[in-house]
């Protein structure tokens, strides 16, 4: 459809590049903050099993309670985007982030903060719905998924830099310096201090958009993903093969990353004495811990774009989802029993979080009728939703029942079967997927390519 105003006497411009773009920044920036205060406590868990008390059950609890609320918003969340429209609902639900963000902060143990990351579920994935609806109004064609691109660019930074904020916030960590004891709270009021700054980024937006709809055009904003209940069970074999692999895929990426920052560093205090290193040598390792597992955003920031060209090039998007997976199977058994430096399967981690999802979401759009798009979407979220539940909460236990920890590293080895095995799962449908994708009912998704599109 070509960008152009109605011939009549009314007609108003479009808002400028320099403005659009103004939006963007204000807008994304309001969504990394979300994206900051999620990943916050992932470097926290040994810091609230030493100081707080919590079990690693407990701490799996705090990301397993989000996604049961992000499950909720996926009910309700786009109703509500629906009535109030996407300034006011942005605002809203980054005022809720916010106030999970002071829940989580308010007090030391396991209720509260758990009822501080149920709120955080309820305002941050309807956020990134309502953030992703309001781009539609400002980008069109080839413009939007280049500004989807630089959204999920700087909310991606936000985690990185939430997984390495025991470097750069290191005082905040340790006020006391290398050899006092660490603080759990200084690094929650740094979230409540991204929260604030997301409310900020969503006024000021709301104040922009208010502007913009009195002087300029602005387009129609995006459908909301819904689930509709009639339809649900009406997909075909190919959607359900790429649904099983997301929920294998995301359930041993997600999670593993609510717990690896804990394993990372234990790992690499191994060799150095374990419990009996040095405090500096410990706060040396949570920093380079940090630095592993903002790998695997950073990674994606910067290659999924890239695998997403290739992929459009040349097809083959099984046979993609098949490499991915085969990718991530042998990484997790790597670092639970070999001695071999995180960087290789975190590298290969990184490549596979960057491949997969730049092929697997956009293969839905082959595989499902455009009207049912929205439903079909809303439901491959809702069941990673599930996954990340189960797996936050099977993971923190296998730590506890192995009493993994400092003198006892060798105790991560059960959760990392648990991950492996995910792995084995998620390859075997992607080789259902290629076989059948390859066959009589094939939608194309080995085949399509850019030139034949065009042709």
């Amino acid at each position: 459809m070509a960008d152009t105003l109605p011939l009549t006497g009314s007609a108003r411009p479009r808002p400028s590049v320099a403005y659009r773009w103004t939006v963007l920044i204000f807008i994304s920036l309001a969504m990394g903050a979300n994206y900051y205060i999620y990943d916050s406590i992932n470097p926290l868990e040994r810091i609230f099993i030493d100081r707080l008390g919590f079990s690693a059950t407990q701490f799996g609890w705090l990301n397993a309670s989000y996604s049961v609320a992000a499950v909720a918003t996926l009910l309700i969340g786009g109703i509500v985007i629906d009535r109030i429209g996407t300034k006011k609902a942005i605002t809203v639900f980054a005022a809720l982030c916010l106030l999970g963000a002071m829940i989580t902060a308010a007090k030391g143990d396991p209720v509260t903060m758990i009822a501080g990351r149920t709120v955080l579920g309820l305002g941050a994935e309807s956020m990134i719905v309502a953030v992703t609806t309001a781009l539609a109004k400002w980008f069109k064609g080839k413009e939007l998924s280049f500004a989807f691109g630089i959204n999920l660019l700087i909310a991606r930074l936000a985690s990185v830099a939430a997984d390495n904020s025991p470097t750069w916030a290191n005082r905040v960590f340790y006020p006391e310096g290398p050899g006092g004891a660490p603080s759990w709270h200084g690094p929650l009021l740094l979230a409540v201090s991204a929260g604030v700054l997301g409310v900020l980024m969503s006024v000021t937006y709301w104040v922009l958009e208010d502007r913009a709809e009195k002087r300029y055009e602005l387009g129609r904003a995006g459908q909301v993903d819904k689930l509709e209940f009639s339809q649900m069970f009406r997909f075909n074999v190919s959607y359900w093969y790429v649904v099983i692999l997301c929920f294998t895929f995301y359930s041993a990426i997600f999670p593993f990353r609510t717990f690896a920052i804990d394993f990372f560093t234990n790992r690499i205090l191994a060799p150095m004495g374990g419990a009996s290193a040095s405090e500096a040598m410990k706060v040396l390792a949570h920093e380079k811990a940090g630095f592993f597992n903002s790998l695997l955003p950073l990674a994606a920031m910067i290659a999924t774009p890239l695998f997403g060209l290739l992929v459009d090039r040349v097809g083959k998007r099984a046979l993609f989802m098949m490499f991915g997976s085969i990718l991530l199977m042998p990484v997790y058994l790597m670092m639970a029993y070999s001695s071999t430096s995180l960087w290789v399967p975190v590298s290969l981690m990184g490549i596979s979080f960057s491949l997969i999802p730049a092929v697997m979401w956009p293969s839905v759009a082959y595989i499902v009728d455009e009207s049912r798009l929205g439903t079909a979407y809303a439901l491959m979220t809702l069941i990673q939703q599930i996954g990340f539940f189960i797996l936050n909460l099977l993971i923190g236990k296998a730590n506890d029942y192995s009493g993994a920890g400092i003198s006892n590293v060798p105790g991560y080895a059960l959760g990392m079967w648990i991950f492996s095995i995910l792995g084995f799962v998620g390859l075997t449908f992607a080789i259902l997927l290629r076989l059948r994708e390859t066959g009589p009912h094939g939608h194309g998704l080995e085949t399509i390519t850019t030139a034949s599109q065009t042709t």
